[in-house]
């Protein structure tokens, strides 16, 4: 953890060490900043939706990297050992350490479409290049509801935010790309089959509501519930006919994934 480069796995308090010294590159530094204000700071006299990430940003418990590209090999293979060591050390590292990717901004300007093209071809090229087999217990089919995404054998919810978000600004970033991975036994006791957790998740749309002005989104729901599906919540649409009709990934349990066809049109 903390090797020098954007690629490595950071701590916050490294993190910010390094921003303050100007040891990263500007579009970093501006990602990183938006994040920690956004979560730390008010919008229509509200707090941030999510109170966990509030108080993991508050605390100090939370996880970072960057990625220069979504295409690049190079820089997915570097995100996927980053994904690996993170999985090594969250759970002895705080108690909900979840991991915040930036990825770099491009120099155009991505339409919403895009945007989704470009998550989705991440979660296929880190799929087709697991090191660990997809687990027995997690279904293939995107559209069953215990379905979700999983890497280096551990299911995990990879939630983002995108500069198309003109009013859902809980889900806004102006700089680019943020995907934030979140492993199933970070929501253990705040499924909507839990007590606590329906109480949890009642106090965050209610926040999500007045934070955005605007209803929760149609396709915000749980995992395991009938009628849900999480890949859906990856990545919220914001216009119906940019956003994908059908999960774009194809999931495997052959292991090792040797079909290079799995890459295509992802």
């Amino acid at each position: 953890m903390n090797e020098p480069g954007v690629h490595s796995l950071l701590d916050q308090r490294t993190l910010r060490r390094r921003v303050e010294e100007g040891r990263l590159p500007d579009w970093a530094v501006a990602h990183y900043e938006h994040f920690r204000a956004g979560l730390l700071g008010e919008r229509n006299g509200t707090p941030f939706p999510c109170y966990f990430g509030v108080e993991m940003e508050r605390e100090g418990d939370g996880l970072y990297t960057f990625c220069d590209s979504t295409t690049d090999p190079e820089s997915l293979f570097a995100l996927g050992e980053v994904l690996l060591e993170y999985l090594d050390t969250y759970e002895e590292y705080a108690e909900r350490a979840p991991l915040t990717v930036f990825v770099r901004p491009t120099d155009d300007d991505p339409t919403e479409a895009e945007y989704h093209e470009r998550l989705w071809h991440l979660l296929q090229f880190l799929h087709v290049h697991d090191s660990e087999p997809w687990p027995d217990e997690v279904p293939t089919d995107p559209d069953d509801p215990y379905w979700e995404f999983c890497f280096g054998g551990e299911p995990m919810f990879p939630t983002c935010r995108a500069p198309f978000y003109d009013d859902r600004k809980s889900r806004y970033c102006p700089v680019g790309l943020e995907i934030t991975f979140q492993p199933r036994t970070l929501f253990e006791g705040l499924t909507a089959d839990d007590e606590v957790g329906q109480r949890a998740r009642e106090v965050i749309q209610d926040r999500m509501e007045e934070y955005d002005g605007v209803c929760p989104h149609a396709d915000l729901g749980d995992w395991g519930v009938a009628g849900d599906r999480e890949w859906k919540q990856y990545l919220f649409s914001a216009d119906d006919a940019q956003s994908p009709d059908e999960c774009p990934i194809r999931v495997t349990r052959e292991h090792p994934k040797a079909d290079p066809e799995l890459l295509v049109g992802a």
